[in-house]
């Protein structure tokens, strides 16, 4: 069987790898070189430098769904096209050409977290589980009949990085699965409940912008998912303070002030600050201009700050 492969993320890598072990990958489909870092250097995707690495020829449209682009594609005759974090929505006439079906892996348990950020989104909002989900995909986002899906918890300690790698391995699995059931004849679709549908949209840069109006416990969510891009800052004399990790220390026995975003103790243990609902004991930061540290480094360097300073939590070139 012949596989058409479209990915373009990290995300979809050990997927491609784990695939191409046991299935006839003709092609891989990703997104254009481009710009990357503070450098600016032309950067391929990691799909790109996986596929060169497996032997597997390469295709990077910067419109899958051009003419040109759908007659490259039909060269291939392909049977399946599997499509992982691939970044570019495809046509009903791109989705209409494998023999068989066109495969989706989605990082969540459909309907719920439809969108570009699946994983991000579970974690912020306080998932204690997610998933991934096998789907055939029609031309609207997410909403294609689903085949097969598999669950994971997600603990305390997993930011999107790690829930990413680890949504990636089980992903590969369900995938292998899928195909095989294909090959037999035997994979069975079911209609997605749009009632129970919510979503989970595209990363912003003021997604981070911590609103010490929250609780605690969701304010370390946010932290956690949204590592490492756009990350979580607040504002310390008008300089961006980047929070790297966090916990809440809800049951914290202290004097709280009235006004959230103060902080309440700064010491070796952490820079605890007062929250809309307890207390957040920050562990690692990283102030404008400088790197990421401990919270016992930055005190070592940053005598000024006591209790009471209050951490900003809106401005206007972000927030």
């Amino acid at each position: 069987m012949k596989i058409i492969f479209f990915g373009s993320s990290n995300f979809a890598v050990s997927i491609l790898e784990e695939l191409a072990k046991n299935e006839n990958i003709v092609l891989a489909v990703t997104q254009p070189d481009r710009q990357k870092g503070r450098s600016l250097k032309v950067a391929p995707t990691a799909v790109k430098l996986k596929a060169e690495g497996l032997g597997i020829k390469v295709f990077q449209p910067q419109k899958i769904n051009t003419k040109e682009s759908i007659e490259v594609l039909k060269k291939f005759n392909a049977d399946l096209f599997i499509v992982v974090s691939f970044g570019q929505i495809l046509s009903k006439a791109v989705l209409s050409l494998p023999k068989l079906y066109c495969l989706n892996i989605h990082a969540s348990l459909l309907p719920k977290y439809r969108g570009a950020a699946p994983i991000n989104w579970a974690i912020a909002k306080g998932e204690k589980e997610t998933g991934v989900t096998i789907m055939r995909m029609n031309e609207k986002m997410d909403e294609g009949d689903t085949a097969i899906r598999g669950t994971l918890p997600i603990t305390d300690q997993d930011d999107a990085i790690i829930l990413s790698e680890k949504l990636s391995i089980k992903g590969a699995e369900l995938l292998l699965e899928a195909v095989r059931l294909v090959k037999d004849n035997k994979i069975e679709f079911t209609v997605q409940d749009n009632k129970k549908a919510s979503y989970a949209p595209k990363l912003k840069k003021q997604d981070g912008c911590i609103n010490w109006n929250l609780s605690a416990e969701e304010i370390s969510c946010h932290i956690r998912a949204f590592a490492p891009w756009p990350g979580c800052f607040t504002y310390l004399d008008k300089k961006i303070l980047k929070i790297c990790k966090a916990r809440p220390e809800i049951e914290k026995s202290v004097h709280l002030p009235s006004e959230h975003g103060t902080i309440v103790e700064f010491n070796k243990k952490g820079m605890f600050v007062r929250t809309g609902k307890g207390v957040l004991s920050i562990q690692e930061l990283q102030l404008e201009g400088s790197r990421r540290m401990t919270a016992e480094e930055f005190i070592a360097g940053h005598k000024q700050i006591s209790s009471g300073t209050v951490l900003k939590q809106l401005e206007k070139r972000h927030c």
